[in-house]
């Protein structure tokens, strides 16, 4: 089984429901989690929210952070986590926020550097990765990163 059958089973054996807020990933890993049959009945929303405005609006990323952090950073990924969780009321919300390339990179946070927020019944974590590739490559190895996240977190907390 790939990440995604076995999150959904994982997901189904549970009696859970998952949520996507992506930006870097553009709905990849929503699409991901909607191939494997039986998603229906663990996944009814998912956010791609690629601007800031949509961060705020949509998924409750405070003014502050933006301001502070920026969307690119641990604390963004955390609240976009908990925002698609709570907005669709579901016990494992994803996140993905990055630069996917070739632009828009600095010294601080090159291309390829992406935040993965994890939250898991009432639990939130991140982790940074930085990938190699075009933004392709690193959209697609951000989006199979959160699912593998997402299998570790749920496994420790069985």
């Amino acid at each position: 089984m790939n990440l995604e059958e076995r999150l959904v089973k994982m997901l189904l054996d549970r009696n859970e429901k998952v949520s996507t807020a992506e930006s870097c990933t553009g709905g990849l890993v929503a699409g991901k989690i909607v191939n494997v049959s039986g998603a229906s009945e663990v996944f009814d929303e998912g956010y791609v929210t690629y601007a800031n405005k949509s961060k705020a609006k949509l998924l409750g990323v405070s003014k502050e952070i933006m301001d502070n952090e920026g969307a690119v950073s641990k604390e963004c990924a955390m609240e976009m986590a908990i925002g698609c969780a709570k907005a669709a009321n579901a016990q494992l919300g994803l996140s993905t926020t990055g630069i996917a390339g070739p632009g828009g990179g600095t010294p601080d946070k090159p291309v390829g550097l992406v935040y993965f927020g994890c939250y898991y019944n009432g639990e939130v974590s991140c982790e940074k990765h930085i990938f190699k590739g075009d933004r392709y490559e690193v959209r697609t190895q951000a989006a199979d990163k959160i699912l593998e996240i997402a299998l570790n977190k749920m496994t420790l907390k069985n």
